[in-house]
């Protein structure tokens, strides 16, 4: 079922039939302060039955982050609206015409979140990708200064992951990614970013999270890893899997300018001072010698 918010001014005292009518929806009336934080409702279309005068002022105040559809009374002209998608009914409306542009911008919407799926997900493990990651990284950042909490990200890196290539061939590679990303699935939390990184890397963003809860985390995987079970097509024994992780946590020293880049390098560092220090390893950013 399909959610749609209204808001009417009246004119038109039948539109909440036809849009409860026109699919299979609900549809809920607001009101226009409502309207005006509309992404928060999770709607999937916003319905606006106002006048132009009233449009012209909302549009210049707002972007639309719901597809809408702006039922008016004349044609606007030299109107500039800023969202996802809109479309114009002018008054009076028919049961029919609504149906037509109310399927029209659920299906945008629908092939938007598709193309979006496929912009930020990793093709071979089905997380989520890099780009996805800094959008999100960020805006958990802005949260944790606003609340004064923190937020931790785990670098976490195949230990001899060439090896295993090398050996068993980029098909038994893969197997191996994807087993690692269904694990870290399995124990991460809902609200908890699980990216593939790089090749064999993954980062875990942890909102909400201490430093030292992090690195509970990281090791309670590290030693899953450990004792999994790989055992390639063809081979009697299980190969060895081991993983080093690196943590960093915003704010690091009390430093709240620090951005999503500055944490991701600090996490880098720290993975790079854990394979130097043997691999099989977890070390915190706040461990690292920066001489190295």
């Amino acid at each position: 079922m399909s959610s749609v918010i209204l808001y009417s001014e009246g004119k038109n005292p039948l539109l909440k039939d036809f849009c409860e009518r026109a699919i299979d929806t609900e549809v809920t009336v607001n009101s226009l302060e409502e309207i005006k934080n509309m992404e928060t409702t999770g709607a999937d279309v916003a319905v606006l039955d106002m006048p132009l005068n009233k449009l012209k002022d909302l549009s210049m105040i707002m972007k639309f982050p719901l597809p809408t559809l702006i039922v008016c009374d004349e044609m606007p002209e030299n109107v500039t609206i800023r969202g996802e998608a809109y479309d114009f009914i002018i008054s009076p409306i028919s049961q029919y015409e609504l149906n037509i542009r109310l399927k029209n911008l659920l299906k945008i919407k629908e092939l938007k979140s598709k193309i979006n799926s496929i912009s930020t997900t990793d093709e071979l493990t089905g997380l989520h990708n890099r780009k996805f990651l800094l959008e999100r990284f960020e805006s958990e950042i802005s949260r944790a200064k606003r609340y004064n909490s923190s937020v931790s990200c785990i670098l976490f890196d195949i230990d001899f992951f060439k090896v295993i290539n090398d050996m068993y061939g980029y098909e038994w590679g893969d197997v191996l990614l994807k087993k690692i990303a269904e694990m870290l699935s399995n124990l991460a939390r809902k609200e908890d970013v699980i990216t593939r990184y790089g090749d064999e890397e993954f980062m875990v963003l942890l909102p909400d999270t201490t430093e030292n809860n992090a690195y509970n985390f990281a090791e309670r995987f590290r030693k899953d890893v450990e004792k999994m079970s790989f055992i390639p097509a063809g081979e009697d024994e299980r190969h060895p899997v081991k993983i080093s992780g690196g943590i960093a946590t915003f704010p690091y020293m009390n430093n709240i300018d620090e951005n999503a880049n500055s944490i991701i390098r600090y996490a880098e560092h720290a993975l790079y001072n854990a394979k130097k220090r043997g691999k099989n390893k977890v070390v915190l950013f706040s461990q690292v010698n920066l001489d190295f």
